[in-house]
C-alpha cells in the first residue's frame, strides 16, 4: 500500500494511520512473544532437566523475580506432571528434535521447569492478544483490510458490525493483558535466562551495521520519517551518530544468487530496476551440495552503500538508543545494568535477544496510547478510514513509480514499484530476512547471518544447538526445515523448525 501511496501522492487519514499503527504493534508483541518461548526458548532451555526441578525452589525462582500470578509450588508441580505425562506418552511434538542434555546448556532445574511452564502459558496468551488484530485486520498475519489509502475497517458507533464503543472497549482489555505478560512474565524470563548465558555476549557480532526504516507513524506522510521508533543507520557498530536513510542508495546483487542480471552478475541494481530472472528448470535443486564460491542460494545480497546490513529488533532499538529516544534508552540501560554488562554486549546474539525483549515492552506500553488516539477522533466524530481520492486508475498518471518502507516484527521490509497505464510494471519487495541471510556480494563480504556465526564455539557438531542460537536470534523466516552440510556436501544434521 505505502509503495502505491508514494507513487501517487495519496495521504490516508489519520483514522487509517492509526488502525494500521495497532495491528503493527498487536503484531509485535505476538510475534516476539511466540518467537521467544516458541521458536527461540528451547535453543536455551532443557526441557529434560526440568523433571529434576524442586517445585518449592521453583516457585521461590518465580515470586524473587514477578509478582505474576501463577507462581505456587502446587502450580509447578502440575506443569511438570503435565510435560512427564506429555514425553512419556511418546507424542514428543515440538520437544522431539531437541538436543536434550546438551552441555552447552547452563540453566539449573528449577529455571527450565518455570520457562517451561510460561511456554505453555504463553501458547494460551497469544491466541487472546491476537484477538485485536483478528477485528482489525481480519487476519493475521497477513492482514486483509489494508487498501490503497487507508483501510476498509468502517468506524460506525451504532453498528455492531463496525468498530464501536464495545470493540473498542475489548481492544483496550486486551492491551492491557499484552502488556501485563510481557511485564510480568516475558521480561523476567529473559532477564533470568539471559543472567546465565552471559558469555553470549561475545558470539554472533555480524557485519556490525544496523538500519531501521522506522516504525509507527506520528503523521500521514507517505513514507513519514515522523516515526515512534526512528529511522536511521548504524555503521560501524558506533551509536554516537545515527545516519539518515536514502532508500536510492539500496542495491542489490545476486552474483551468488540462483538468479542473472542481463547486465552480468557482478553488477548490483536499484530495486526500481530489479529484475528477478531464474532459468533452471530441472527436476532437482541445482546443485549437488552448496558451493558457496558459486550461487548458493535463493536471496539476493541487498547492500546499502555497497555496505551488508542487519535489521530487526535490535537494529531498531540501536537505531533508537543511539537517537536519544528516552524510553527506548531507559528500557536498555535497566537491562543492561540488570545483567552486569556494558552497552558492547548489544553487538551479539545475546544482544539480539534482549533486544527484542525490549522492543516488546516498549511496544506493549504504545499499544494503549494507539487505542486512546482512535478512541479520541471517534468521539470528536472523525470516523473516516479512507481517503477515497485517486482510488479510480483511470485518474492515475500514464507512468508512476513509488516506495514503500515498513518495518516488520523481523526487521526493514521494503516495496519498490513502477506503475505503467494503470498497471504494475515492475515491483520488487527486499523482506527482512534477504537482508539478515543475504548471500556474499560481488565483493566477497558476507551477509549478517553468515558474518555472525563466525568464531561460534560448537560443542558438538552433530548437534549444533550453538549454531541455531544465533540464527534463531535474527528470527529468521524459512520453509519447513534447514540442512547443516560439511564442506564435502555431505549432510550432518537436519533441523526441523516448524
Amino acid at each position: 500500500m505505502r509503495a502505491v501511496e508514494n507513487a501517487l501522492g495519496i495521504k490516508i487519514p489519520d483514522n487509517a494511520r492509526i488502525i494500521r499503527n495497532i495491528i503493527s504493534a498487536t503484531q509485535y508483541v505476538q510475534d516476539h512473544v511466540i518467537h521467544f518461548y516458541h521458536l527461540h526458548a528451547l535453543d536455551w532451555v532443557d526441557i529434560v532437566s526440568a523433571f529434576k526441578a524442586d517445585h518449592a525452589k521453583t516457585s521461590a525462582l518465580a515470586q524473587s523475580i514477578s509478582d505474576w500470578h501463577n507462581s505456587s509450588a502446587a502450580y509447578f508441580k502440575s506443569i511438570q506432571t503435565r510435560i512427564k505425562n506429555f514425553v512419556e506418552s511418546g507424542q514428543l511434538g515440538p520437544f522431539a528434535n531437541g538436543y536434550w542434555g546438551h552441555p552447552a546448556y547452563k540453566l539449573p532445574p528449577e529455571a527450565n521447569l518455570m520457562a517451561v511452564a510460561h511456554y505453555l502459558e504463553a501458547l494460551e496468551w497469544q491466541k487472546d492478544v491476537i484477538k485485536i488484530q483478528a477485528l482489525l485486520g481480519s487476519k493475521n498475519p497477513h492482514a486483509q483490510t489494508y487498501l490503497v489509502g487507508g483501510m476498509s475497517t468502517p468506524i460506525d458507533l451504532n453498528s455492531q458490525n463496525a468498530l464501536n464503543a464495545a470493540s473498542i472497549a475489548m481492544m483496550s482489555g486486551l492491551a492491557q493483558k499484552a502488556k501485563e505478560f510481557v511485564e510480568k512474565v516475558y521480561i523476567p524470563d529473559l532477564l533470568a535466562v539471559a543472567s546465565f548465558y552471559k558469555d553470549w555476549a561475545a558470539f554472533g557480532g555480524g557485519v556490525g551495521n544496523f538500519m531501521s526504516y522506522g516504525q509507527f507513524p506520528k503523521d500521514t506522510e507517505s513514507n513519514s520519517a515522523n516515526t515512534h521508533f526512528p529511522r536511521g543507520i548504524i555503521k560501524g557498530k558506533d551509536l554516537s551518530k545515527v545516519h539518515p536513510v536514502d532508500h536510492a542508495k539500496i542495491m542489490e546483487y545476486v552474483t551468488h544468487s540462483w538468479y542473472e542480471y542481463t547486465e552480468g552478475d557482478a553488477k548490483s541494481k536499484h530495486p526500481w530496476e530489479g529484475e528477478t530472472n531464474y532459468k533452471y528448470t530441472g527436476p532437482k535443486p541445482p546443485y549437488e551440495f552448496l558451493n558457496t564460491d558459486k550461487k548458493y542460494t535463493w536471496l539476493k545480497a541487498p547492500r546499502y552503500e555497497d555496505m551488508a546490513m542487519e535489521v530487526g529488533p535490535l537494529s531498531r532499538m540501536l537505531v533508537a538508543y543511539g537517537s536519544g529516544h528516552k524510553r527506548v534508552k531507559e528500557v536498555v540501560d535497566l537491562v543492561l545494568n540488570k545483567l552486569g554488562v556494558g552497552p558492547a554486549a548489544l553487538f551479539s546474539t545475546l544482544g539480539r535477544v534482549a533486544a527484542r525483549g525490549i522492543e516488546t515492552l516498549v511496544t506493549a506500553e504504545l499499544l494503549p496510547e494507539f487505542i486512546n488516539e482512535l478512541t479520541a477522533n471517534m468521539k470528536k466524530g472523525d470516523i473516516k478510514v479512507h481517503a477515497g481520492e485517486k482510488w479510480d486508475p483511470s485518474s492515475w498518471p500514464a507512468e508512476a513509480k513509488g516506495f514503500g518502507f515498513y518495518e516488520a516484527p523481523r526487521g526493514a521490509l521494503g516495496h519498490w514499484i513502477r506503475i505503467k497505464d494503470g498497471k504494475i510494471d515492475n515491483y520488487q519487495c527486499i523482506v527482512p530476512s534477504t537482508w539478515n541471510g543475504s548471500p556474499r556480494d560481488a565483493k566477497g563480504q558476507k551477509g549478517p547471518y553468515e558474518a555472525a556465526l563466525i568464531g561460534t564455539p560448537v560443542a558438538d557438531p552433530n548437534k549444533p544447538v550453538e549454531i541455531l542460537r544465533t540464527i534463531h536470534s535474527f528470527d529468521p523466516c524459512m520453509a519447513c526445515a534447514v540442512h547443516v552440510v560439511d564442506a564435502g556436501g555431505k549432510e550432518v544434521t537436519r533441523i526441523k523448525v516448524v
